[in-house]
C-alpha cells in the first residue's frame, strides 16, 4: 500500500497560514529599514546568548580578564590608567583593580562571578564584596556576573553608602557587543537616500 503525504500549507487547511507565510506577512507590514532593524535585533540577541555560553565554558581567570577588558574598553581606565587582575587565590574578595589615572589615585575595584543562569547572586555575595571594599578603603566597586542578582542583593546594594554597580549577564552581553569585546564586525550596511541638494 502506498501512502501519499501531502505538503502542509495554507492549501492543505483552508483558512490557516503556514509559519513561513506568517513570517512573510509580518515582514511585509514593515518598511525596509524596519526589517533591517528587526533582523539586526535578532542577530544581536543571538550573539549575546552565544557570548554568555562561551564565557561559561571558559575558566574563571578568563572571565575576570574579560571583565577588565570590557571596563577598559568603556573608558574607565582613562588615558593612562591600567587594569590589574588579582591572584586567583587569596584575592581578598577583589578580582581586579582599575587605576583610572597614572598615579592610581582613583581606583575601581571589581568582583566577577561566573555563575549559571539558574544560580543568582545573593545578598551574602554583595555583603562580602562591600566588606572587601571597606578593607581596601574603597568607596566604589563593580560586581559583574554571567547570571542575575536576587532581589535581596539589589536592595542591599542600593542601601549601603558604598557605591556598588551591579551588572548581570544580560547587561554584560549587551555591553560587550556595544564596546566590541569578544565580538567583531562581520558586515557593515549603508542605507542610501536621495540627496535633495543635488537636485536643487
Amino acid at each position: 500500500m502506498v501512502t501519499k503525504v501531502a505538503q502542509l500549507g495554507s492549501e492543505a487547511f483552508p483558512g490557516t497560514t503556514s509559519p513561513i507565510e506568517s513570517a512573510d506577512e509580518e515582514d511585509s507590514v514593515l518598511d525596509p529599514e524596519e526589517q533591517i532593524a528587526s533582523g539586526l535585533a535578532r542577530i544581536t540577541a543571538d550573539v549575546a546568548n552565544q557570548l554568555l555560553t562561551r564565557i561559561l565554558a571558559q575558566d574563571p581567570v578568563f572571565f575576570e580578564q574579560a571583565v577588565l577588558d570590557l571596563l577598559m574598553a568603556m573608558g574607565y581606565g582613562g588615558a593612562e590608567g591600567t587594569a590589574t587582575r588579582t591572584q586567583l587565590s587569596n584575592d581578598g574578595g577583589i578580582d581586579g583593580i582599575i587605576d583610572q589615572d597614572a598615579l592610581g589615585l582613583s581606583r575601581i575595584y571589581v568582583q566577577a562571578k561566573r555563575y549559571g543562569a539558574d544560580n543568582p547572586v545573593g545578598r551574602e555575595a554583595i555583603q562580602a564584596f562591600v566588606g572587601a571594599l571597606a578593607g581596601n578603603q574603597a568607596n566604589q566597586g563593580v560586581f559583574i556576573t554571567t547570571s542575575r542578582f536576587a532581589r535581596t542583593a539589589i536592595t542591599y546594594a542600593e542601601s549601603v553608602a558604598t557605591r556598588v554597580i551591579l551588572i548581570d549577564g544580560e547587561r554584560l552581553a549587551r555591553l560587550m557587543i556595544r564596546y566590541g569585546v569578544g565580538v567583531q564586525v562581520k558586515q557593515r550596511i549603508e542605507i542610501v537616500e536621495i540627496d535633495e541638494d543635488f537636485f536643487e
